[in-house]
């Protein structure tokens, strides 16, 4: 099995066919069960996805199985976690063996240092008096168990102990919570090896821990890394910022994508971009688009 699942071995899209390359599950920060996703795309009738869950390569194959289940294409991808200079550098990755790659070596990594973190703060937590007796219940999903970072500030809010979101963070943060992220250019290079493409996903969400690149961040960073591309077309991104990215990324020949980055039901949804705003992409990746 590599980008797709073989029964679409040969896929040609229309260029008006809905398509989102970016989508998260209950496999890393997402609250979509992944079938529960796989059957709404399905039923809103999307012809390409990719779903992206940060660091997760050992769950792709089985989402290509429940998308080839109802006739879906569901292209190989991965949201990986990395610093650029001290710079937050999500990484999208599309088209890799879910099977065989050299990704997986980069986001097992990732995985375990985050989740060795995740119990310290939850052990600090509990030590500061915090008590999680509902966790079976909140983490349900995943046997009640510890996995992510954020698991810790979903029991924090579930019991009472934050007011909001950002409240949790903060009790986290204050426990011990670093981001644990990988160097970009060992992504890259792990990517490149896979036969993967690379774009800077949500080059212009800024805010918090995120970073706004500019177009001369964007010149230095490729002067040092050889990425793919960035995503253009994404919800955070200004009408502003989207020309902006359209014009850099046509006068560089580079690849541009276009997603939604849901995390689930109601905060927001998959988005039907037409497949005609990913050829390039697409085409590079073997997919046909008419």
């Amino acid at each position: 099995m590599t980008r797709l699942h073989p029964r679409f071995a040969h896929l040609t899209l229309a260029a008006d066919d809905p398509v989102d390359l970016h989508m998260h599950t209950t496999y890393s920060d997402g609250r979509w069960p992944a079938q529960q996703l796989i059957d709404y795309l399905v039923k809103e009738a999307f012809k390409l996805v990719s779903v992206t869950d940060h660091d997760r390569v050992d769950k792709v194959a089985e989402i290509q199985e429940m998308g080839a289940a109802q006739e879906l294409p569901v292209l190989s991808g991965v949201e990986i976690t990395t610093m650029w200079h001290g710079h937050m550098a999500h990484m999208l990755c599309f088209g890799f063996d879910p099977s065989k790659n050299e990704i997986s070596k980069v986001t097992e990594k990732v995985q375990q240092a985050q989740l060795e973190n995740t119990y310290a703060v939850n052990e600090e937590l509990r030590r500061r008096g915090y008590e999680f007796p509902r966790q079976e219940e909140v983490l349900a999903e995943q046997g009640g168990k510890l996995f992510r970072p954020i698991d810790n500030a979903r029991l924090l809010y579930a019991h009472g102990y934050a007011s909001d979101w950002p409240a949790a963070i903060k009790m986290m943060r204050e426990a011990g919570f670093y981001s644990v992220r990988a160097e970009l250019a060992e992504a890259v290079e792990a990517a490149h090896r896979s036969d993967a493409v690379c774009l800077i996903a949500h080059p212009g969400r800024g805010g918090g821990e995120f970073t706004y690149y500019t177009i001369d961040m964007l010149d230095q960073l490729r002067a040092e890394i050889p990425i793919d591309g960035i995503e253009v077309y994404h919800p955070y991104h200004t009408a502003e910022t989207i020309a902006l990215y359209e014009e850099y990324v046509h006068k560089h020949d580079l690849l541009y994508s276009a997603g939604s980055d849901s995390h689930g039901i109601p905060s927001r949804m998959p988005t039907k971009h037409r497949a005609a705003v990913n050829r390039k992409l697409l085409e590079r990746l073997g997919i046909a688009v008419a």
